[in-house]
C-alpha cells in the first residue's frame, strides 16, 4: 500500500500470554514494514486485559525480543490494564445510549439456544428487555441490528457482516467484569490516532464489530489490512496456547527470512549478513499487494 497524503499511524498489539512465536512474529513484521515504508509511525500496545491468561514476565520478553530483531518503536508501550477507567468511562457512554445491557446468561444456556453464528454459538437475545427475576448480571452485551457493516480491507478485499443475525448482541464486559477485547481495542485504536491496522485474519471477523463500536462511538474507522494466518500441523492458528515454539532472540535473521518469505515478499539474492542488511532489503521491497490474491480466497467464508 502506497500513501500520498495521509498520514499513516500503525500498531503492533500482543497479549502478554507467553513469548513471542512465529506467527506473531508474522504479524509484528508485517505491520512494521507497512508503516515504515510508508513513512509511518509504529506503535507497540500490550493488550494486558486478562491476568488469568497472562504469564509473569511475558510482556518484558515481547519487547526483549522485538529490540534483538531490530524493531524499533514511536513514543511509549501503552499497557491496557492501566487504561481500566477509560474503558469504564465508555462503557457509561453506551449504557446511557441505551445500547449496552446487562446480561446474566452463561456460556450453557447461549448453547442450549442453538442458535448458530459465524464464530459459534449466537446469543439469542435473553436479556435484551431486562434480566430475568432474580438473576443477577454481570456480563455487559451491546445491542446489534442488521444493517450491513461494510469495509474494504487492503488485503483481503470487500467485506460485509449483518452483526445481529451472523454474531448476535456481543460482550463489553465479561461476567467476571473484565473488559472485552472488542471494547478495549476500539478506544485505545482512537486514543493512539491509528490510522492503519494490519494485523492477522484471525481478527478479520471482529473487524465489523469494532467498526460498529466506532460509529456508536463517533470515532474515527482505521484502514484495515489481515495477513494469511501461520498454521499448525493441524491446520489450526498457530498460537502461545497451542505451545507454539517462541523464536530465539539469539537468533533472529532466520525467523526474519522465514517470516518475510512467508509474507510472499521477495528475498535477497544472498542470506544478509546482519539486521541492517535485513532492514534495507525488506523495508525497499516491502509490497503488501503480494498477498492479495492469497487473502482473498478466505474472504468467501465470512458467510
Amino acid at each position: 500500500m502506497t500513501l500520498e497524503t495521509k498520514t499513516y499511524r500503525g500498531r503492533f498489539a500482543p497479549s502478554p500470554s507467553g513469548p513471542l512465536h512465529f506467527g506473531s512474529l508474522v504479524a509484528a513484521l508485517g505491520s512494521y514494514l507497512d508503516a515504515r515504508r510508508n513513512r509511518g509511525d509504529w506503535l507497540v500496545r500490550m493488550e494486558d486485559l486478562d491476568p488469568p491468561r497472562e504469564k509473569p514476565g511475558a510482556a518484558d520478553d515481547i519487547l526483549h525480543t522485538l529490540e534483538a530483531f531490530g524493531f524499533e518503536w514511536d513514543g511509549e508501550i501503552l499497557f491496557q490494564s492501566q487504561r481500566l477507567n477509560v474503558y469504564q468511562e465508555a462503557l457509561r457512554a453506551l449504557e446511557k445510549q441505551r445500547i449496552a445491557y446487562t446480561c446474566s446468561c452463561s456460556r450453557k444456556e447461549i448453547n442450549q439456544a442453538g442458535l448458530k453464528g459465524l464464530e459459534g454459538p449466537r446469543y439469542p437475545g435473553t436479556c435484551r428487555k431486562g434480566l430475568p427475576v432474580e438473576r443477577p448480571g454481570q456480563a455487559v452485551r451491546l445491542r446489534t441490528d442488521d444493517r450491513p457493516v461494510r469495509f474494504h480491507d487492503f488485503v483481503c478485499g470487500p467485506i460485509e457482516q449483518r452483526l445481529e443475525s451472523q454474531i448476535g448482541d456481543f460482550l463489553i464486559r465479561r461476567s467476571d467484569g473484565l473488559f472485552a477485547y472488542q471494547l478495549a481495542v476500539v478506544v485505545d485504536d482512537a486514543y493512539q490516532g491509528i490510522s492503519h491496522i494490519v494485523r492477522g485474519a484471525d481478527l478479520l471477523l471482529s473487524t465489523p464489530r469494532q467498526i460498529y463500536l466506532q460509529q456508536l462511538m463517533a470515532l474515527p474507522t482505521p484502514s484495515y489490512g489481515h495477513l494469511p494466518l501461520v498454521l499448525n500441523a493441524q491446520g489450526r492458528k498457530l498460537s502461545k496456547q497451542d505451545g507454539a515454539l517462541p523464536v530465539r532472540k539469539e537468533a533472529p535473521l532466520p525467523a526474519l527470512i522465514a517470516a518475510l518469505n512467508f509474507l510472499r515478499q521477495p528475498l535477497p539474492p544472498e542470506p544478509p549478513i546482519n539486521l541492517e542488511e535485513f532492514w534495507d532489503w525488506a523495508l525497499s521491497h516491502w509490497d503488501i499487494r503480494h498477498l492479495r490474491a492469497e487473502s482473498y480466497d478466505n474472504v468467501h467464508q465470512l458467510g
